[in-house]
C-alpha cells in the first residue's frame, strides 16, 4: 500500500519504525540534519552520546546485551570516520549494527567537499554490506536488506550512507513485503552426513572437550551446549567471547582457554582425542602457537561462516551450519556416555591448579572483581574496557547467563566498556550493569559518562586503578626487561571528574572499603564511578607467551 510522498528523512524513520527499531544512539550534523528532523517526530528514542565511537559503541552493546539489532547515526566526514572503530569492533565480533551517516549531496560527491568522505571506501573492510543510497524510492528497501544482512547468517555491521539530497527529495514510501538477495544464502542445518561423522567421533572418543565461541551466544545455543556436554561428559572451555554461553559454575566448565585461560582448560586441549570447536574460529589468542594446538586431537569445527573452516586450523570434519540447530542434531543421534576417567582427570586439574593470586600487599583487582559477583550474585550485565582488568573480569567473574560478559574480543578497543556499559543500560533497564575499567581504557571515552548522567542510567564504573597501562606494562616487565616505555599513567582525580560530569564519586584504597563501596554504587539508583587504587605491580596469570605452547604457561 502505497502512502502520501514523504521526503527520503521521513522514509528512513518510517522504515527503521517498520523494523521494529526502540532506540538510535547518535550525535547530529549538518549532512544529518534533515534525518534528525525527521526523528523529532518520530517515537523511536534517541541516545545523544558525547562522541560518535560513544554512538557505535553504545549500539554495539545494546545489541549484544539484547540480541537485537543495534543502530547508529552520525553525519558526514569525521562524523563518519568517528564511527569507525565501532564499526570494526562490531565487525570482529560478529555483532549486527546498522551504522547510518549523513553525506555530501551526490552533486558534490568526489570534490573534497566540506565534511566529504568516502565512508563506504573507508569501512568496507569491516562491514558485511553497504549501501550509497541514490534515490529516496530505494530507502524502505535498503534498509530491509540492511537489517536482514546484519542480522542473519553471521551478524555484523552494515552502512547506510544517505546524501543530503536524497533525504530531502520527497518519493512515495512503500513498505517492502520481500527481500531478494542472490548469492546470499546462509546455510542454516548442517549436513546430515556430516554430523553423522561428528558423531560417530564422538561416541570412539575417550577425551572429548567443547570449545565454545562467540557463536554459541549469537546464536542463543546455550541450553543446547549445556545439554550436548552432559550427554556426552565433555568439559567446556570458552573463548573470551563465549563467555556465558556455558555456565561458568557448571561441574564440566574450564572457564576461558587460550592466553589467559585457566591451566586446566590449556592442559585439557593438549590431551583431549577429539575437539569439538562450536561457533569459535581458532583465534591467535586462543591457539598459541598452532603446530601444538589440541596435537592429539581429531578436530570437529560448527560454524555458520564457511570462510572460517579451515582459516587457521585443518579440521578433519567441517559442518557448516546454525551452532544452535547442528547441536541439536548432533544430540538426537548421540547417546549417553559416562566418560568417567576423563572426568576424574578433568576434577584433579581443577583441584591442583585452581585460578588464585597472591593475597598479600595492597588491594587486589581479582578481590574487588570477586566481590562484585558476589553482591550481584552473578546477575549483573558486565561490560569492560581493554587490558588486565579485562581478564581478570574473565577470570574471576563467574559468568552463567549469555549476553552477561560484554568486551571487545577481536580488536581489543580500548575504550568500549564504557559507551557499551550505556547501551547495555537502555536495552536492559532492570539490570544492573558494572564496567569494569582500568584507569588508562577508561579515559578514552569517559565523555559518556555525562551520557549515563543525562538519561539517569545508573551504570556502575569499577575503575581497577594501578597507575599504569596495565597490560603494556605486564609486557614489559615480562619480555622488555622491564623498561616500562610510556605505560606510566598521570591520571586525574577520578572522584572529582565523576562528580564534576553529575554522577558519584568514591575513592577505595584498602580491602575493607571495597564491599561498602560496591554496595553503595548498587544502591544510589545513579552513575556511579569507584576509583579502587590498586596494587601497581600485579600481574594477570596464568598467561602463555606470545606464540608459545598452550601447556608452558607462566604463572
Amino acid at each position: 500500500m502505497k502512502d502520501k510522498k514523504l521526503s527520503g528523512a521521513e522514509i528512513l524513520i518510517k522504515s527503521l519504525e517498520a523494523e521494529g527499531v526502540e532506540v538510535i544512539f547518535g550525535y547530529p550534523g549538518g549532512q544529518a540534519l534533515p534525518i534528525y528532523d525527521a526523528l523529532y517526530d518520530s517515537g523511536i528514542k534517541h541516545i545523544l552520546t558525547r562522541h560518535e565511537q560513544g554512538a557505535a559503541h553504545a549500539a554495539d552493546g545494546y545489541a549484544r546485551a539484547t540480541g537485537r539489532t543495534g543502530v547508529c547515526l552520525a553525519t558526514s566526514g569525521p562524523g563518519a570516520t568517528n564511527l569507525v572503530t565501532g564499526i570494526a569492533n562490531a565487525y570482529m565480533d560478529s555483532v549486527p549494527l546498522v551504522a547510518i551517516t549523513g553525506q555530501v549531496p551526490q552533486s558534490l560527491l568526489g570534490k573534497d567537499s566540506f565534511q566529504e568522505a568516502d565512508i563506504m571506501g573507508i569501512t568496507m573492510p569491516i562491514t558485511k554490506h553497504s549501501f550509497l543510497v541514490e534515490d529516496p524510492a530505494e530507502i524502505s528497501q535498503v534498509v530491509k536488506e540492511a537489517f536482514y544482512i546484519a542480522a542473519s547468517g553471521r551478524p555484523g555491521p552494515v552502512l547506510i550512507d544517505l546524501p543530503k539530497d536524497v533525504s530531502t527529495v520527497k518519493a512515495e514510501y512503500s513498505k517492502p513485503d520481500k527481500i531478494c538477495l542472490p548469492g546470499y544464502e546462509p546455510v542454516l542445518d548442517g549436513d546430515r552426513r556430516q554430523v553423522k561423522k561428528a558423531a560417530e567421533a564422538i561416541a570412539q572418543s575417550e577425551r572429548p572437550l567443547i570449545y565454545a565461541g562467540g557463536g554459541v551466544v549469537t546464536s542463543g545455543a546455550h541450553e543446547e551446549l549445556l545439554q550436548l556436554a552432559e550427554l556426552i561428559v565433555a568439559p567446556v572451555a570458552t573463548t573470551l567471547m563465549g563467555i556465558g554461553g556455558f555456565p561458568g559454575n557448571h561441574p564440566l566448565s574450564l572457564g576461558m582457554l587460550g592466553m589467559h585461560g585457566t591451566k586446566y582448560a590449556n592442559f585439557a586441549v593438549c590431551e583431549c582425542d577429539l575437539l569439538i570447536a562450536v561457533g569459535a574460529r581458532f583465534d591467535d589468542r586462543v591457539t598459541g602457537k598452532l603446530e601444538t594446538f589440541a596435537p592429539g586431537a581429531k578436530i570437529v569445527h560448527i560454524d555458520i561462516d564457511p570462510a572460517e573452516i579451515g582459516k587457521n586450523i585443518q579440521v578433519d570434519i567441517p559442518i557448516v551450519g546454525d551452532v544452535k540447530r547442528v547441536i541439536k542434531q548432533l544430540t538426537e543421534i548421540l547417546s549417553p556416555d559416562l566418560r568417567e576417567a576423563w572426568r576424574d582427570k578433568i576434577t584433579a586439574w581443577k583441584k591442583e591448579y585452581p585460578l588464585s593470586y597472591c593475597k598479600k600487599g595492597g588491594l587486589k583487582p581479582q578481590y574487588i572483581i570477586s566481590e562484585i559477583y558476589r553482591q550481584t550474585k552473578g546477575r549483573a550485565r558486565v561490560t569492560t574496557e581493554v587490558g588486565q582488568h579485562q581478564m581478570w573480569a574473565a577470570q574471576y567473574y563467574t559468568f552463567t547467563r549469555p549476553r552477561s560478559f560484554i568486551s571487545s574480543g577481536g580488536l581489543g578497543t580500548m575504550g568500549y566498556g564504557l559507551p557499551a556499559a550505556v547501551g547495555v543500560q537502555v536495552g536492559c533497564p532492570e539490570d544492573v550493569v558494572f564496567d569494569i575499567a582500568g584507569d588508562g581504557s577508561i579515559q578514552m571515552n569517559i565523555q559518556e559518562l555525562v551520557t549515563a548522567v543525562n538519561y539517569n542510567l545508573p551504570i556502575n564504573i569499577a575503575i581497577i586503578n594501578n597507575g599504569y597501562l596495565g597490560m603494556v606494562r605486564q609486557w614489559q616487565e615480562l619480555f622488555y626487561n622491564r623498561r616500562y616505555s610510556q605505560s606510566e599513567l598521570i591520571n586525574p582525580d577520578f572522584v572529582k571528574l565523576a562528580e564534576a560530569y553529575g554522577a558519584e564519586g568514591i575513592r577505595v584504597t584498602t580491602r575493607d572499603g571495597v564491599a561498602p563501596a560496591i554496595e553503595r554504587a548498587i544502591r544510589s539508583g545513579k552513575p556511579v564511578m569507584i576509583d579502587f587504587v590498586v596494587d601497581r605491580e600485579d600481574n594477570v596469570f596464568p598467561m602463555v607467551p606470545p606464540g608459545g605452547s598452550l601447556n608452558k604457561m607462566l604463572g
